[in-house]
């Protein structure tokens, strides 16, 4: 036991050398230390009550300070974090697949207008929409472990356009509207930059389905998997765009690709329809809580084909990776990933799905280290309490790993048992539910 509270003091010492001032130190000390507390509530007030009783109101006034006032880099101390965590990391990478880059986005519920970003948006804590903030993150992860290394608000244009809200709520003022899918190639590209392994991309189908998300991560050379929706149009394999008109002899030569009635590409929903029932194939990818996880796949290669007509040249083949559970009317999910052209059914379906882990950090982080819990309203604020709620998850990511590495089962004094996820979990681009969740 003591150990273990050696070694957590000695990772708050590392990450205080990110915060540029001695006096800063107490305070990460102080609500790191609120963040892994067995409390229900993980906002300020409570947690300076259980820190120091005697002194709740100094308690509280230090932390709120700390979390909502003091000018330090929220990127330099998930850099620390990052130093913490990543050697236990990178062992079982090197026994593995290597890394998975997944890029997700999270709903906190809010009510009224006043906190920084709120709106009626989509809330996959609730699953639907609803009034939320909602930030983006890339988390790296390998088969036993993740941590997010990046975090984002996501600031929507109503917010952007109001200068005198943004000033309250102390939104930069450099701080121009970006979409999700843009925040998050800026994330991969900040990756890239710092020189973590890269990993295959991950993401579900808002992010996925926009090509220019796409293009951007093949432009950082690193490949993807990611959800498209039902509409989005492919050419079938074996077919392609017609190349340019033949030129005249006037003019500037045809340069452009070109489709013709019978010639056309087609939506994946029509494309998976249409494949042989020896097409599926039934592949289990990884044991679930209480049974293996499963599903019937089909995989084929295509070529994306949204506005190839202002192209001059033909788009790379893809895997088109469908999955259509046995007994359903039809299929579930669509997904595009540039993985080799020899890769198998198996190994598509396995690195697809390692997108739960970005999954389990949002569980973890919300029920464990009260991500949803920060009751300010202010940009510095909200990106602080996260930045600190990632930083008590790191370190106990570093510990699970360490210990399994060792062979050791025995807990540290911040473990908490991985549960399932909520049964009511419902990811984005799932069917509406008929009831709503409690």
């Amino acid at each position: 036991m003591s150990g273990d509270v050696d070694e957590f003091d000695a990772y708050l010492n590392h990450l205080g050398q990110a915060l540029g001032h001695a006096d800063r130190h107490a305070g990460l000390k102080g609500y790191c230390s609120g963040l892994v507390l067995p409390l229900s509530r993980k906002s300020v007030e409570p947690m300076a009550a259980h820190i120091d009783p005697l002194h709740a109101s100094a308690t509280h006034q230090s932390l709120h300070h700390f979390v909502a006032k003091a000018d330090w880099s929220d990127c330099a101390v998930l850099q620390r974090v990052r130093e913490w965590v990543m050697p236990a990391l990178d062992a079982h990478a090197a026994e593995e697949t290597g890394y998975y880059w997944i890029i997700d986005d999270t709903g906190i519920p809010k009510k009224g207008r006043h906190s920084v970003g709120v709106a009626r948006q989509y809330c996959g804590q609730l699953g639907k929409q609803d009034n939320c903030q909602v930030a983006v993150s890339l988390s790296i992860a390998t088969q036993r472990g993740s941590l997010p290394i990046a975090w984002q608000l996501y600031v929507p244009k109503e917010w952007i356009d109001d200068r005198e809200r943004a000033r309250r709520a102390g939104i930069p003022d450099d701080l121009a509207f970006e979409t999700k899918p843009q925040i998050a190639l800026a994330q991969l590209r900040e990756a890239m930059a710092s020189g973590i392994a890269p990993g295959i991309v991950l993401a579900d189908a808002g992010y996925g389905d926009e090509t220019a998300f796409r293009d951007g991560i093949t432009e950082l050379g690193l490949l993807y998997s990611v959800g498209i929706r039902p509409g989005t149009s492919v050419w079938a394999p074996g077919t392609a765009p017609l190349p340019p008109k033949p030129w005249s002899g006037r003019g500037r030569p045809p340069a452009l690709l070109r489709r013709a009635p019978g010639h056309e590409p087609i939506a994946v929903k029509e494309l998976a329809m249409q494949l042989p029932v020896n097409a599926w194939q039934a592949v289990t990818w990884r044991e679930g809580s209480n049974a293996a996880l499963s599903s019937r796949f089909a995989a084929v290669r295509v070529r994306p084909a949204h506005r190839d007509y202002w192209r001059s040249t033909v788009r790379d083949e893809e895997w088109l990776l469908v999955e259509w559970p046995d007994g359903d009317t039809e299929p579930l999910k669509y997904f595009l990933t540039t993985a080799p052209g020899e890769a198998t059914l198996e190994q598509l379906v396995f690195v697809t799905k390692m997108r739960w882990r970005i999954e389990r950090d949002y569980q973890d982080l919300k029920q464990e280290f009260g991500l949803g819990h920060y009751e300010g309203r202010g940009w510095r604020g909200f990106h602080h309490h996260a930045t600190l709620s990632i930083a008590a998850y790191g370190f106990l990511m570093a510990q699970r790993l360490r210990m399994q590495s060792d062979g050791r089962d025995k807990k540290n004094f911040l473990e908490r048992a991985l549960s399932a996820l909520p049964p009511d979990y419902i990811p984005r681009g799932s069917p509406a539910r008929s009831t709503p969740r409690s």
